[in-house]
């Protein structure tokens, strides 16, 4: 796993930055793996001079946001922590449905909420194995070419569809999908089967199969996957595999409404 300080994807070197966002990429980009963060790297992937970052550290550290840890580095402090802490009790109740989805299919699961054009996972859950996928809580991955992702846009409003697939859509690897009306028809299996496959389009030899999580009103409100190698996750396994994250993805949003499950479509 890289464990270099990477620019938030949200942001772009020279863009229009108020005091406040900058703040928050500081936060961000302090919170990224590899850390003690080095105030060096910080300023660099946050493009800020090193005087500005360097006071906003200095306003985290006395706030409890962020701890100095010597040597110019810095790390995340107890109140940011415990921030993230509470945040996390929110999806305390969807846990037993993602550990039981795990044990069921044997692969790792992924829950993810929406932040504008991007999925951020909030839960991982993985199997006793020999490898990790390249994934944590917090981070961020494109809709289009995703498995939560595209299961995310086939239940929002036509409206933020066709923002989300109106900038131009980047190829990932060789198998991405960067024409619009091939993403829209990828969306339209959530209807007929209930889940979207992920088949190597935004990282080569993974594949992941998502389904959406709806709240109470119908809206929906993340998606949860299931994500494997491509030598443990045949495409021979999918019309098993599949209905297992669609049922999931209902028990999940059953939860969150306070209902009994719908019923999951029959892909046979």
């Amino acid at each position: 796993m890289n464990n270099a300080v990477n620019t938030s994807p949200g942001s772009s070197p020279g863009s229009s930055r108020g005091a406040v966002e900058k703040a928050l990429e500081v936060l961000a980009t302090l919170s990224a793996p590899g850390g003690p963060h080095r105030l060096a790297d910080l300023a660099q992937a946050c493009d800020l001079p090193k005087p500005t970052a360097h006071r906003m550290l200095q306003t985290f550290t006395e706030a409890g946001y962020a701890v100095g840890a010597g040597s110019g580095r810095y790390t995340v402090g107890p109140r940011l922590l415990g921030l993230s802490a509470a945040a996390l009790t929110s999806t305390r109740p969807l846990r037993p449905v993602l550990a039981d989805l795990q044990r069921r299919s044997g692969h790792t699961v992924h829950y993810a909420v929406r932040h504008a054009d991007r999925a951020v996972y909030v839960e991982k859950l993985e199997p006793d194995q020999a490898y990790r996928l390249n994934t944590r809580p917090g981070g961020e991955v494109p809709l289009y070419c995703t498995a939560v992702g595209r299961a995310i846009l086939s239940r929002l409003p036509e409206a933020d569809v066709a923002a989300a697939l109106a900038t131009p859509l980047t190829a990932r690897t060789a198998k991405t999908l960067t024409d619009p009306g091939a993403v829209r028809r990828e969306l339209a299996t959530v209807d007929s089967a209930g889940y979207v496959v992920d088949d190597e389009q935004f990282e080569a030899h993974v594949r992941c199969l998502g389904a959406p999580v709806l709240d109470a009103e119908g809206a929906v409100v993340g998606a949860v996957s299931v994500s494997g190698l491509t030598f443990t996750l045949q495409p021979s396994s999918f019309d098993v595999l599949g209905p297992l994250v669609a049922e999931a993805a209902n028990r999940l949003s059953a939860v969150l409404a306070g209902t009994a499950p719908r019923a999951v479509p029959d892909a046979r």
